[in-house]
């Protein structure tokens, strides 16, 4: 729906200039289900992503390595870091590190493999590009904003209880309608933060791949030298989608649980007012 309209808005003919694709193109279907290009690649890159990090972890030793390793080594520190910062506590931060550089390794690898030779017209199934990069799907960013949040809520209630992150959407008083309101609306800003998340990270790798096609047909057999600063521009932009994707995942868990504590606040302000109001 989205997407459809945004293909038209890009929709080149192929004769004039050079074919952007913004929705995914079916490959074949299986038992009525439609499998598109961005669906099999995904698939690919996940693959990929789980070997690489698995080997990866199996030659990790106490003392730092140079290289791919010690790449990665920083890359986790780093999110490690980043959710202490967020969430004061160290103990937090190594608990959900596993989830959120997970997020952050595969939103990046899945942004770098559409760079990578071959993807796009190169290879064709059907009138269809065969390799399309993942996260340029809105489907395929809408299902991993919606995974992330689910967690989000989940590791929330976990942290505080059902009732206390109910009671977080509305901190108020109880006896005041505008709490209701307020409350409605917090719980419907979850529900936008799903395509808040979605959607930057979808138009940032959509409108790369755009950009890249573009220089790619205008440069003709000069391509590769006339790509090769978008190519290393969309190395840093898909790294940093990916760190962006990843920060806001952890703030948002963050607010979740620090709501909580303020809910905590609130009602023993209440319970102290009540207090004072029968003695006076």
């Amino acid at each position: 729906m989205f997407s459809n309209l945004i293909a038209g808005f890009f929709a080149t003919a192929e004769s004039e200039g050079p074919a952007i694709h913004i929705t995914p193109g079916e490959i074949f279907q299986v038992n009525g289900i439609s499998i598109t290009n961005s669906m099999i690649y995904g698939l690919i890159s996940s693959i990929l992503i789980i070997v690489f990090l698995i080997i990866v972890a199996r030659r990790m030793t106490v003392k730092p390595k140079r290289g791919v390793i010690q790449f990665v080594e920083i890359g986790a520190e780093f999110i490690v870091n980043t959710i202490q910062n967020s969430m004061g506590s160290r103990k937090k931060a190594i608990k959900y590190a596993p989830i959120f550089a997970t997020a952050f390794f595969f939103v990046m690898f899945s942004n770098w493999l559409g760079l990578i030779p071959g993807s796009g017209e190169s290879l064709m199934y059907n009138s269809q590009p065969v390799i399309r990069p993942f996260t340029a799907d809105l489907n395929a960013t809408l299902a991993a904003s919606t995974i992330m949040m689910i967690l989000v809520q989940y590791f929330a209630i976990k942290e505080s209880g059902v009732a206390k992150h109910i009671r977080h959407f509305f901190a108020g008083s109880l006896w005041n309608p505008a709490t209701y309101l307020l409350g409605i609306f917090e719980v419907f800003s979850e529900f936008t933060k799903i395509f808040s998340l979605a959607l930057r990270l979808f138009l940032n790798v959509a409108i790369g791949e755009a950009i890249i096609a573009i220089f790619s047909y205008l440069g003709s057999f000069a391509a590769p030298i006339t790509t090769l600063p978008i190519l290393l521009l969309e190395l840093f932009i898909g790294a940093l989608q990916a760190y962006i994707f990843t920060m806001l995942t952890i703030m948002y868990l963050s607010a979740a649980i620090k709501h909580d504590h303020d809910v905590d606040e609130l009602e023993r302000h209440e319970l102290a007012k009540a207090a004072t109001a029968k003695t006076a």
